[in-house]
């Protein structure tokens, strides 16, 4: 229904390298015009799976990013999450491990590891590895009793206490931020299914914009809605250019038809009347008006509450 604008998306344009050759000139045009298609589909506002084409550009104040470090871990690329879960708990052991070493090191607990009458600050620690295995152990509350700390070291016991807390709180925010991203909601729009194309008909008697939605899954979607956005540039009475104008698409919010019991198909109306945005647009001006019309499917996904 809707063609696709050019002023509509940030990405930079494309460039096309080509070598000469000698072609007929309708087989040149032909080419030149399935190219010229080719790039316009690639410029929309909001790609066909929801992913918004806009890019982010000239951000100065990043540490923005850092005081909702929560949402930020949340919103990264799955292998960037996984590599910031791992380095986490990797560091953490690492840190605590060189502690554990230094203070059998003051102490000097690695020179009298032949001494039965020595009391060492850690029993069977006797390098920087059994440090580490030490401080795994005790952040991950292994316990293999091999390794165990004694009563005559109030700084190890510190240290114990502090690594417990510490080892909590990474297994808190890391483990929330990798639950939340699991159980995000997004996949499930893999099953709600859009019409192809929209269709302006004849409905009761009413000039009518059309399409279809449908749910493949049996869990439906709970308190589902739908609204309808056209993107559209404009320019004002006073001169301004507003290159993506968004104009809303009445689809029944008055009557309550945009509150959705979504067990079946169902035919999505807008009447083009007096207040709809389509309503001085002619059948010649609709084929060659550049906008996009985004339709917004919200709801809870009845088996996760999500």
């Amino acid at each position: 229904m809707a063609k696709d604008n050019n002023a509509f998306t940030s990405i930079p344009g494309s460039t096309v390298n080509s070598k000469p050759s000698f072609s007929h000139p309708s087989k040149l045009a032909e080419k030149l015009e399935k190219l010229d298609r080719k790039l316009r589909r690639r410029q929309r506002y909001v790609e066909k799976d929801g992913r918004c084409n806009v890019q982010h550009g000239n951000v100065r104040e990043t540490y923005r990013y850092l005081t909702d470090i929560f949402t930020t871990l949340v919103d990264l690329k799955w292998r960037v999450s996984l590599l910031v879960f791992i380095m986490a708990y990797a560091i953490t052991w690492l840190f605590f491990g060189v502690i554990w070493w230094f203070i059998a090191y003051c102490r000097g607990d690695l020179e009298h590891l032949e001494d039965s009458e020595w009391t060492p600050c850690i029993k069977n620690l006797n390098g920087f590895v059994s440090a580490f295995l030490f401080s795994i152990e005790t952040e991950t509350t292994i316990g293999y009793g091999h390794r165990v700390i004694t009563d005559k070291c109030p700084e190890g016991i510190i240290l114990l206490l502090l690594q417990a807390i510490l080892g909590s709180m990474v297994n808190a925010f890391m483990v929330g931020c990798m639950f939340v991203k699991i159980s995000q909601p997004n996949k499930r729009a893999e099953t709600l299914v859009f019409s192809k194309h929209a269709v302006i008909s004849l409905r009761d008697d009413k000039l009518c914009l059309m399409f279809r939605v449908g749910d493949l899954r049996q869990s439906h979607i709970v308190e589902a809605s739908i609204r309808a956005k056209l993107i559209k540039s404009k320019q004002t009475q006073e001169g301004e250019f507003i290159p993506l104008n968004q104009t809303d698409i009445n689809v029944g919010f008055e009557t309550g038809d945009d509150r959705l019991f979504l067990v079946s198909p169902l035919i999505i109306s807008h009447e083009i009347n007096e207040q709809s945005p389509f309503w001085e647009v002619s059948k010649r001006q609709l084929e060659k008006d550049e906008f996009e019309i985004v339709v917004i499917l919200e709801g809870m996904v009845e088996a996760t509450g999500m």
